[in-house]
């Protein structure tokens, strides 16, 4: 979306000569999605037509959001997609649109709407000159202030309901006020306190969640502009059974869109799926074998290929439905073949690898490198513990001890004196010679250990 691809010229909210709009604040006349919502694009606007060709004389006018109408171009006036035009509405007074589409593709418009050419009668009055366009940017104006207004006008009064927009006609005489409420409103105690608050006249008009959101558009979780606000017309009902033959979670925080609804996009590729899911059977969960039952894991509609595992094993096996549905009749005739195998490449076998990764440093990394270190010392800091015997405390050397596992560690035994047997008997709690080694140590003596200790003498 941006002026550099617009083919009407002049800068960004600026006016052509010929009272074409320019730029891309929702006014211009560039086919780009921004400029213009619900556009159609003219594919004959580059043919040349025979001399004796008529031009067809309905033009179709879009106004704020994604109201449409048709208006009979009695004067044969000269106009251009994006031009702005003075038409006749349904009630007194005018109102001011644009040009959304011209030519023989209306009669297309006209036939997909199921309009007749005779049922049209409003008119296009004139092209607007500058006093319409000044009353038609104050009127716009208005709306936000207006709809803040309103909403606090039906809080007072308590009435359930959502006033989501506003849309002023173009002579500055009418508002059309779009809400939405669970079920039916009396709202006309409100409609006489904002006629005395705005002094004109007030239309009040209920919609649904997706014709509200197509008025007030937004982004979806594409990434894109809403369908419903951009080239959406039709709503279709969208069920949960879509999502379902589409394999998606029936998650209704991801499956929704801004309008709280089922998003309509679940009905774009469902065809398609409907169409694949034709030739993969529904009725099979398992194939009994020799070896055991293996069960269905994972089918792919549009390779037509189904993952079967037994019970235990880490790997699937994949098969063609071809070959599924083979073994299916052999079980249904008693018999078990010895084993299933995949007949394509072990590439489309679901298997654990080892990944190596590339990078380094990602969020975390740093930390666990410093909580291994620090174990690391731990261990270290343990080790040399368990080394040391208290025995050796007199400047006496630790001996090494050869990691051996053939040879077994004698424990050191203490001599005892056989003529006072109470001595050795004695529980080392009262007082006695207690042969288990001290496991406390202080840090700072352990290190002088080689110089002579007169405490350790």
């Amino acid at each position: 979306m941006g002026c550099g691809s617009c083919s009407s010229g002049g800068g960004c909210g600026s006016t052509t000569a010929n009272g074409i709009p320019a730029g891309c604040q929702n006014n211009g006349s560039c086919m780009t999605s921004g400029c213009n919502k619900l556009d159609v694009y003219d594919w004959l606007s580059d043919m040349d037509m025979p001399s004796n060709y008529k031009p067809f004389n309905i033009v179709e006018v879009r106004f704020k959001g994604s109201r449409k109408d048709f208006f009979i171009n009695v004067d044969n006036l000269y106009l251009e997609m994006g031009e702005m035009v003075v038409v006749e509405p349904s009630t007194g007074g005018y109102d001011v649109g644009h040009v959304s589409l011209t030519g023989e593709l209306v009669r297309l418009q006209l036939k997909k709407n199921n309009v007749t050419a005779e049922s049209v009668t409003k008119k296009i009055y004139r092209k607007p000159n500058e006093v319409d366009v000044e009353k038609y940017n104050a009127a716009k104006d208005l709306e936000w202030e207006t709809m803040h207004k309103a909403r606090k006008l039906a809080l007072d009064l308590g009435l359930s309901m959502k006033i989501s927009d506003v849309d002023y006609q173009g002579d500055k005489t009418k508002a059309t006020f779009y809400y939405t409420a669970e079920g039916r409103v009396d709202f006309r105690e409100l409609i006489k306190k904002m006629a005395e608050a705005f002094r004109i006249r007030i239309e009040m008009r209920q919609i649904g969640m997706r014709q509200e959101a197509s008025r007030l558009g937004g982004i979806g979780s594409c990434g894109r502009e809403l369908c419903c606000s951009t080239w959406l017309t039709d709503f279709k009902t969208v069920s949960t059974s879509a999502a379902r033959y589409q394999n998606l979670s029936l998650n209704t925080l991801k499956l929704a869109g801004q309008c709280g609804k089922l998003k309509c996009c679940l009905n774009y590729e469902l065809d398609s799926y409907m169409d694949a899911l034709k030739d993969i059977p529904n009725n099979i969960d398992r194939i009994e074998t020799l070896r055991g039952i293996a069960y269905l894991q994972k089918t792919d509609i549009f390779k037509k290929m189904m993952w079967f595992s037994f019970p235990g094993a880490e790997n699937w096996i994949a098969m063609p439905v071809q070959q599924v549905k083979e073994l299916v009749e052999m079980n249904k005739q008693g018999i078990k073949p010895e084993a299933i195998s995949s007949t394509i490449e072990t590439d489309n076998v679901r298997e654990e690898k080892n990944i190596n990764y590339d990078y380094e440093n990602v969020v975390g990394q740093d930390s666990l490198t410093r909580l291994d270190e620090r174990n690391k010392r731990k261990k270290k800091r343990k080790s040399k513990n368990n080394n040391s015997r208290p025995e050796n405390k007199g400047g006496q050397k630790n001996e090494k001890i050869e990691q051996n596992p053939q040879k077994q560690i004698v424990p050191k035994q203490t001599t005892v004196d056989s003529s006072n047997p109470t001595v050795a008997n004695k529980d080392p709690k009262e007082g006695g010679n207690n042969n288990k080694p001290k496991k406390r140590f202080n840090r700072h003596r352990n290190k002088n250990r080689g110089n002579n200790n007169p405490k350790a003498e």
